[in-house]
Formats: C-alpha cells, structure tokens, sequence
C-alpha cells in the first residue's frame, strides 16, 4: 500500500482553490501552515493575516489561492476525506463482506497516524483539526448552493462507498445512508467528546470510536 500511496495525488474539487496550492512551493506551505496554525488556535481565531506572519508572507498572497478562510477549510476537510478515501479503496480491496465493512469502520472511525507520503501536510493535526471544526465547512446559510457546486462530493462520495459495504453485507437493510453516514459524522463526534466530555460518551483509553461502531453497526445489522 506504501508504493502505491507514494504515487498518489489528493484531488480536492477545483472550485474550491483560486490557484492550487500544490502548484507552487508557496502553496503547499500555505497548506502546511495553515493546519499547524489552525489546530494550535481553532478556525475562528485564524485569519490570512497570522498565517501571512507565520510563513513570512503578506496576506495578499494567500487571497491568490483562497478566497476566503472558509474556502481553505473545505479544502482541507476534501484534501482529508480524499485521503481516507484512498485508503477505504485500497486496505478493504477483496476483503469478503463482513471483513470489509469491519475494516471500514476502522479506516473512517481510527485515531489518524502520520503519513510521510505527504510531507507538507501533518495528518494528525489535519484529523484535529476535522474533529473539531468539520461541521463549520457546512454549518452555513451557502450549503445548499456549495453543495451544487460539489465542494461535498468526495465526503459523499465516501459516505456512499460505506453504504455499498453496508448493502452488500445486508441487501435488506433499510437504512444503509442513514447507518453510512453515522457512522462516519458520529465518530468525529464521539472522538470530541473523548477529548472535552468525558462523562456523556463510553469512549475512553480502553473503548474506542472504532470499537462503539463496530459494535453498534453488526448488532444493527443482524436484526
């Protein structure tokens, strides 16, 4: 799997990027800053301008990739389901069903290890980044419309590669969506809670998000 990863380029939908960012030394540290920048601080406190001081550059020259700060955080929240996408595709690759949704549920729902075929973007801090801000890329009053744009196609895309594991194990199951994307949204939620709400979640050191899905999907499915 390391060789072919090796060869692999995320493709985040072009729209999203005035100018893509791993066109040009400058924007894949836009990119690498960017992430560093907004896990230590949080999206709300980020701005063009810090990351500007951060990577020795005016903020004019951020503006040529991105529009806006929400742009760039749909561009990481694409880079980063891309990514596990590629890995859905290629770890469950001609498992038989029960293995392969099991395998699933792992790859969407595990605590993210650093990938060195990406040198300029540090995948742990890019998954803490998802945990805790995801939702801001859609909570909006411009979803509906991004959404025809396809800023969300390959988190759908993802979520209905899950749904087809899901049906090719159970064909009569009635709800493979529903179940699909729980599973995925549910575990960035309970991964938070993990971290900040101890008292209101089961996961802990010893239970992880992986183990409360895989759980709860076999036992919803056998029914």
């Amino acid at each position: 799997m390391d060789s072919l990863l090796s060869n692999l380029k995320i493709v985040v939908p072009e729209k999203i990027y005035v100018k893509d960012p791993e066109s040009s030394a400058l924007g894949k540290r836009i990119i690498e800053h960017s992430i560093i920048l907004m896990e230590d601080i949080g999206f709300d406190s980020f701005t063009f301008k810090k990351l500007g001081a951060l990577i020795g550059s005016n903020e004019s020259s951020i503006y040529r990739y991105f529009e806006s700060k929400h742009k760039l955080l749909l561009y990481l929240s694409s880079w980063y389901w891309a990514w596990i996408e590629y890995q859905l595709v290629i770890e469950t690759h001609n498992l038989p069903p029960k293995d392969k949704l099991k395998k699933a549920i792992e790859i969407v729902t595990r605590v993210t290890k650093e990938d060195s075929n990406f040198s300029h973007i540090n995948e742990v801090y890019l998954n803490k980044i998802i945990v805790n801000e995801n939702s801001k890329s859609f909570l909006t009053k411009e979803v509906d419309q991004e959404n025809k744009e396809g800023y969300f196609v390959i988190y759908k895309r993802i979520v209905c590669r899950l749904k087809a594991i899901i049906i090719a194990l159970q064909p009569e199951y009635k709800y493979p969506s529903s179940l699909a994307s729980t599973i995925i949204d549910g575990s960035l939620h309970q991964h938070f809670l993990k971290n900040h709400f101890e008292s209101i979640t089961d996961c802990c050191l010893k239970v992880t998000p992986t183990d409360f899905f895989t759980n709860l999907a076999f036992n919803t499915l056998k029914s």
